[in-house]
């Protein structure tokens, strides 16, 4: 049972607030947000997902620098609560596009919508964007994809004039096309990131190379879909061939 929920910026602004039950102060963000800020009990410096103050217990977890929290005065499950934002912070995103502080500012109607319908009354219902595309109708306000920063050091490796941006997770799952027209689209991202030490003198000590694919469908209904890899992919360096 959740009596409130909110997202915070990592100045402590209240960017989203929703209170289902009244039963909680409505201070509770500010209250929050100090203790986080100057944690200093059990000798540590850095205050834990799950933590109790004047009877109200806090869930908060962290999303590319957005703090996402949940209050109750229950006895309520940690893990619970803490994929319970978690899915709360997926669902957001893929409706918007992009998560960040200026995307939920931009849409902040069609966030309270949504979590109108993820929450009834501190119960939740469902975190599916599926089933939540049947009671949600506000449009987003997609970002430009250009206007999003730069991969931080991940840029120095991106040398030459043709760069293809990884468009699926900047999309909003629910946005048409100018003049109402849907997608029929489906768009898988390839994400490397590409970890290397080098020695005071230059020399290459350690390397590693971290992939994920990313997708995200904008197909109607649910279609049966089929995905294949080259034969030709190898792995590792023993030289075989993934499909013997």
């Amino acid at each position: 049972m959740i009596s409130q929920f909110f997202v915070l910026s990592q100045r402590g602004d209240n960017i989203v607030f929703r209170d289902y039950r009244r039963d909680v102060q409505k201070g509770s963000a500010e209250i929050f947000f100090r203790k986080v800020k100057f944690w200093k009990e059990d000798g540590k410096e850095e205050a834990p997902p799950v933590f109790n103050v004047d009877g109200i217990n806090y869930f908060h977890v962290k999303v590319v620098g957005l703090l996402f929290v949940a209050t109750t005065r229950v006895n309520l499950s940690p893990s619970l609560a803490l994929e319970l934002l978690q899915r709360i912070a997926r669902v957001i995103k893929d409706y918007l596009g992009v998560l960040n502080e200026e995307s939920l500012r931009k849409n902040f109607v069609l966030v309270y919508e949504l979590l109108d319908e993820v929450i009834d009354f501190g119960f939740v219902q469902t975190t599916s964007t599926e089933v939540l595309k049947s009671y949600v109708f506000n449009e987003p306000i997609v970002l430009d994809a250009a206007r999003l920063p730069t991969l931080g050091p991940a840029a120095l490796f991106m040398q030459g004039n043709k760069k293809m941006p990884g468009t699926a997770v900047t999309k909003s799952v629910v946005a048409n096309e100018p003049g109402g027209r849907k997608r029929e689209e489906i768009f898988v991202d390839i994400i490397e990131k590409i970890s290397v030490t080098f020695s005071s003198s230059g020399y290459i000590l350690t390397s590693e190379i971290d992939g994920t694919i990313q997708m995200k469908s904008y197909l109607t209904g649910n279609p049966e879909i089929r995905l294949a890899l080259n034969d030709d992919l190898y792995i590792g360096r023993s030289g075989v061939s993934n499909y013997g």
